[in-house]
């Protein structure tokens, strides 16, 4: 029993909690003003773009319910796209477009909607239906990613993302986020996805987490999801560095989707990014926080920034390690 306790004490130790993400991380360092930014996904997409930073093409975005009447001529040919709220937040009210059949639509979980459908889907969003605050949205419509096919053959009919972790424009952590038939084709965790730690050093695959339990295989598609090497990661990590530099939040996660034929693109940004990602690598990552906010950061370039981060997430995974082995 005292060795159990004294797991228990050395875990919250490392374990960055909800209460000290916000007491500690979001308030200090994330300014109120930009919240707003981040959250207007439209809006955040333009900033990167001018920063030099990749983000998916946007075709159209609607600001009115008279815009509706219009859908039809707006997609026009296209046979795919992301329907997706300005201001949403969790993966909800995003429509993934594979495909047409016909007059039909098809969706990426392989069921077909009418462009009727759409039409009423994309007026819940103008609505307010998926908006952070229930408040009158507007509807982004923006190219489909096409999945990497290293990550493609893991993930289930969807696009899987890369959250990457960032304080102070240093990743801390980062993982994958698998879709999985329970979430629709889609990458969020709590819709089902799966979350996938990745060695901030090697960018290959750790450990696995499905609802809070652990896991090493893909839940609908039964291949290992652990030993995975992740295609162009030190590209991915700069990319998410750099994020830092455009929208300077102090605390804030990246998510990054790789293109089989574009590469890394941001997808967008969270600036009150959860706790899971914590889960998914297997160890805590407050003790890397820490440590960054001890440094002089401001005076080191992105390739700096990333090297610290990687130093530091190796110290914590291997530090986690001994401790699970003592």
């Amino acid at each position: 029993m005292t060795a159990f306790w004294a797991r228990v004490r050395r875990l919250r130790r490392e374990a960055l909690g909800m209460n000290r993400r916000n007491l500690a991380f979001l308030v200090p360092y994330n300014p109120r003003p930009l919240f707003a930014v981040v959250d207007h996904k439209p809006t955040a997409k333009r900033r990167l773009a001018a920063a030099g930073i990749p983000v998916p093409v946007s075709y159209a975005e609607l600001a009115v319910q008279w815009d509706l009447r219009r859908l039809g001529e707006i997609l026009g040919e296209r046979r795919d796209f992301v329907i997706k709220p300005a201001r949403g937040s969790g993966g909800g009210g995003v429509l993934v477009i594979v495909d047409r059949d016909g007059v039909a639509f098809v969706k990426a979980s392989g069921t077909t909607v009418t462009l009727a459908a759409l039409a009423d889907h994309c007026s819940e969003i103008l609505a307010g239906a998926f908006s952070l605050r229930r408040h009158a949205d507007q509807v982004l419509l923006e190219y489909r990613v096409q999945s990497d096919p290293v990550l493609g053959a893991i993930s289930y009919r969807g696009v899987p993302d890369v959250r990457v972790l960032v304080f102070r424009g240093v990743p801390v952590q980062a993982m994958i986020r698998l879709p999985t038939r329970a979430s629709d084709g889609r990458a969020n965790l709590h819709m089902g996805g799966m979350g996938v730690g990745v060695d901030l050093v090697r960018g290959v695959t750790t450990h696995g987490v499905l609802g809070g339990t652990a896991s090493t295989t893909h839940p609908d598609l039964g291949c290992p999801i652990v030993g995975v090497a992740v295609p162009r990661w030190e590209e991915i990590l700069t990319i998410a560095a750099r994020c830092f530099d455009a929208i300077p939040l102090g605390f804030l996660g990246v998510d990054v989707v790789l293109d089989a034929e574009l590469g890394p693109l941001v997808l967008e940004m969270n600036a009150r990014p959860g706790l899971t990602i914590q889960l998914a690598n297997g160890h805590g990552v407050r003790r890397s926080m820490e440590e960054v906010e001890r440094r002089d950061v401001a005076r080191m370039s992105i390739a700096e920034r990333v090297a610290l981060g990687c130093m530091l997430a190796s110290r914590a995974s291997e530090c986690s390690a001994s401790r699970r082995l003592a």
